[in-house]
């Protein structure tokens, strides 16, 4: 971290220096007046500097405000050198390294791409902007467009160290190394069962009218099984019928037999009326003072069911957060409606979280 230092030229107009120096043709008499009721705080601190008024300008001395601010002070006849004594601080933290699966990657309209990563570290469930500025590199070393990224890759990303507090987070991607392109099967289990040292799920299809086995996929040491925020999920979750997204392969056997990367449990959709319904709720739930910056329709507003111990919601009031843990006690669930805004880079988007029975607002979640 480079050393903090400050230098003021000392000029006619200049800082009155205590220091007894002076430089021949500079100095003038003038007549100020010491006001002992103006005091000066330093972070909050009151110190014991008081302003000079001169020509309604406030003066103060420097040696006792350096000191007040930390700062050493060096004087020669043509400037004071004004070095900072505090400890530098700690170096900008590194970037944030996350591995796992796109879940999604959709094109922005600047010819970036917004990846949705099911991943280990800091943050299980990040959003990544990869763009020109990020290096991306495929198994093979060749260099990527952001436009070659798509959802069932298996990636090694770095992105950081800002990133914002909406949720799921996000930020911009550094670099994005793509280390398997995997099979994404988005189906309701048809068997679950403990095989060969970890979980044997199977996929089926409909054979002359008759649900026939039609893909097996295997766990492993490595597989990780998720929710749809990447928190850990259990295996016991999953019973024939459970709707899940699986990412797998790419080999498969000659008996429709892969490896399992990352299973993600789904939770069951809502309707396409729902969603309108949903939709309408939430748009009345938004404060009259953000909906000039909403960028987002209220017909592609994106609604999603999330639990009631999701992080980042901010509940609205007491009422509110009572209410959650009602619904959490309760095995309940929330609404989530999620809307883009011009303050996006600034603080992040609009998240309006409500109950689906009472329809009442419950919270947002936390923007940056």
């Amino acid at each position: 971290m480079k050393k903090q230092k400050w230098i003021i030229l000392a000029t006619a107009a200049g800082l009155l220096a205590t220091t007894g120096a002076s430089a021949a043709g500079l100095i003038e008499k003038v007549t100020g007046q010491l006001r002992g009721d103006i005091s000066v705080t330093v972070n909050g601190e009151q110190t014991e500097l008081h302003p000079v008024y001169i020509d309604g300008k406030a003066y103060i001395p420097v040696r006792d405000a350096a000191e007040a601010f930390g700062y050493g002070i060096a004087w020669n006849q043509k400037q004071l050198d004004l070095t900072s004594k505090q400890t530098p601080p700690a170096e900008e933290a590194g970037y944030i390294t996350t591995s796992g699966v796109v879940a999604s990657a959709t094109a922005n309209a600047d010819g970036g791409v917004r990846l949705e990563v099911l991943g280990t570290g800091q943050n299980p469930w990040i959003v990544l902007t990869a763009d020109a500025k990020t290096t991306i590199a495929g198994a093979d070393g060749k260099k990527l467009a952001a436009g070659d990224l798509k959802a069932g890759m298996h990636v090694i990303a770095e992105y950081g160290p800002i990133v914002a507090k909406s949720y799921p987070g996000q930020s911009h991607a550094a670099s994005v190394n793509v280390t398997a392109e995997r099979l994404v099967k988005e189906q309701a289990v048809y068997t679950v069962e403990k095989a060969d040292g970890g979980w044997r799920i199977q996929f089926s299809e409909l054979k002359d009218g008759v649900e026939t086995p039609a893909l097996t996929l295997q766990s492993g040491k490595e597989t990780r099984l998720v929710d749809k925020e990447g928190r850990a999920a259990d295996w016991t979750q999953i019973k024939p019928g459970t709707p899940v997204r699986a990412y797998y392969g790419p080999t498969i056997t000659e008996g429709q037999v892969a490896a399992l990367d990352t299973v993600v449990v789904l939770e069951r959709q809502p309707t396409a009326e729902q969603i309108a319904a949903y939709r309408e709720i939430a748009w009345k739930l938004v404060p009259a003072e953000q909906l000039p910056h909403l960028l987002t329709k209220k017909e592609e507003a994106q609604v999603a069911v999330i639990e009631p111990d999701s992080a980042g919601i901010m509940p609205a009031d007491e009422a509110a957060k009572k209410r959650i843990e009602a619904i959490k006690a309760a095995g309940g669930k929330l609404i989530a409606v999620y809307y883009s805004t011009d303050q996006d880079a600034l603080i992040g988007p609009l998240t309006i979280v409500f109950d689906p029975e009472t329809e009442k607002l419950l919270g947002y979640f936390i923007r940056r």
